[in-house]
């Protein structure tokens, strides 16, 4: 199973963060799934990868050529793919993966989420949608995304296409469950309170 990983690029974070990203990296190798990541070498992903690198497991590396500059990109990758624009990129992490797990993160990865969200809510992306909440970083949009759904403002069904578990492995376990329900557009008017 080929499983996405969108999360930070920062290198400023606190360590417990990163700890969680290569533990998670090395759960998914070891149970012989492939990381789909952004190519990075900083960051949540680039921890998450490392993970993985270290527990022998494979790599998809997807970047924007503008990122191809020495030291940015990580070396090692089984396959590495270079788009030309940054919509291409998400474009072919959302078509080569089965599931999707988004770490802590900033407006890119939130921007990943979100997209694959409302893709998941319309029926037109299959995989299972995991928040890594490490530290309880996700708290605050889980509160967020039930008040969007208490006023009316999205389906409570979009609520129950996503998961949001505190460890990394609660969050492979929930990535790699049968399926949970699938979005159609006809759902999106379930608005009850």
């Amino acid at each position: 199973m080929n499983l996405c990983i969108f999360g930070a690029s920062s290198d400023r974070l606190d360590p417990c963060y990163y700890d969680a990203a290569e533990a998670l990296g090395g759960l998914i190798a070891r149970a012989g799934h492939t990381v789909v990541f952004g190519g990075g070498a900083g960051g949540l992903m680039g921890a998450c990868a490392r993970g993985a690198q270290k527990a022998g497991g494979r790599l998809i590396g997807i970047a924007p050529k503008l990122f191809d500059e020495p030291g940015f990109l990580l070396s090692g990758c089984t396959e590495l793919i270079l788009t030309d624009t940054m919509a291409g990129r998400k474009e072919k992490m959302l078509a080569l993966s089965d599931a999707f797990l988004a770490l802590p993160g900033g407006i890119g990865t939130m921007d990943e989420f979100f997209e694959a969200l409302t893709l998941r809510q319309l029926g037109l992306l299959d995989g299972n949608l995991v928040l890594l909440n490490t530290a309880g970083f996700y708290d605050a949009l889980e509160a967020f995304l039930h008040q969007m759904a208490d006023q009316g403002f999205m389906s409570r069904n979009c609520l129950s296409l996503l998961r949001i578990c505190p460890t990394p492995e609660a969050a492979l376990e929930a990535a790699l469950e049968r399926k949970g329900p699938r979005g159609s557009i006809r759902r999106l008017e379930d608005y009850t309170r």
